[in-house]
């Protein structure tokens, strides 16, 4: 089953368009994962991510892995190997999505697309399409995995490029239309639209139709749950992957972090269907 068929499959099944962000902060961890003279990162990064994964799974429509947060760490990327074999092998329903905002071209970015979808074994990943269709070309060869290409980002700083007009549309919205329109022959585009920017939202979703959209920004950087829902929400209300990272992952620092963290999941996954 390929990306997209995997995720709708998640999202009518299980009743969720909430997307757990693993983005493991080694400071922040529990501390029987940080106890002991010799800290094993990898180990440490591992066990954390693995604990939330499986307290969190039957209420997720996918967990999202930011690479940087293992790649910073000795062993961190063969942790997130292990990983995602492990939510591979334990939840083979529920979609991964590597955080990597990759985009580079020619061979450098065939080389990206291994790493992903056949070193790591991710469903989806996050890609920048700044270099335009050859630097996506290798990605979306794998036809039955995702691209998700960065349209109108949750950060404040997001309004420096995006916006700027092209042919008197904004940016966002040339990238939207030309993604949906000519990169998504096989189905397996996305995109990723910030929380933080709900106008945004509904005039990129009035372009795609039914196109999957990640929307980071929720929580911490301060996205209404109602706003995205009510703009981004596609026809049929699913078409959402309400990302959740901070809130979930550090919902307690205890013994009980996980049981916490499955806690808050429960929790913002109802809370989004309330919406829907």
């Amino acid at each position: 089953m390929g990306f997209i068929d995997k995720l709708r499959a998640r999202w009518r099944d299980a009743d969720t368009l909430l997307c757990v962000g693993l983005d493991p902060d080694l400071a922040r961890l529990p501390e029987r994962f940080l106890a002991g003279d010799a800290l094993d990162e990898a180990e440490a990064l591992f066990g954390f991510c693995r604990n939330i994964a499986d307290a969190t799974a039957e209420f997720a429509c996918a967990f999202k892995p930011q690479i940087a947060y293992f790649a910073a760490h000795n062993g961190g990327e063969a942790a997130l190997q292990r990983l995602i074999a492990h939510i591979n092998a334990a939840h083979p329903q529920v979609p991964v999505i590597l955080d990597a905002k990759r985009g580079d071209i020619g061979s450098t970015a065939q080389q990206y697309a291994c790493e992903t979808f056949e070193r790591y074994g991710a469903d989806a990943v996050t890609l920048n399409p700044y270099m335009g269709r050859d630097s996506a070309q290798p990605f979306l060869q794998y036809h039955d995995r995702g691209c998700i290409f960065l349209c109108h980002t949750s950060n404040p700083g997001a309004r420096d490029f995006q916006e700027l007009p092209v042919d008197g549309e904004p940016l966002y919205r040339r990238i939207a239309r030309t993604i949906a329109r000519d990169w998504n022959a096989d189905g397996n585009c996305a995109l990723v639209v910030g929380a933080t920017f709900p106008r945004e939202l509904a005039e990129i979703r009035a372009i795609v139709g039914d196109m999957p959209l990640l929307i980071p920004g929720v929580g911490a950087q301060g996205g209404d749950v109602e706003a995205v829902v009510r703009n981004g929400k596609a026809a049929d209300g699913s078409g959402l992957m309400i990302n959740s990272s901070r809130g979930i992952l550090y919902a307690a620092s205890g013994e009980g972090y996980a049981e916490a963290a499955a806690q808050a999941a429960r929790e913002l996954r109802d809370t989004i269907n309330r919406w829907r």
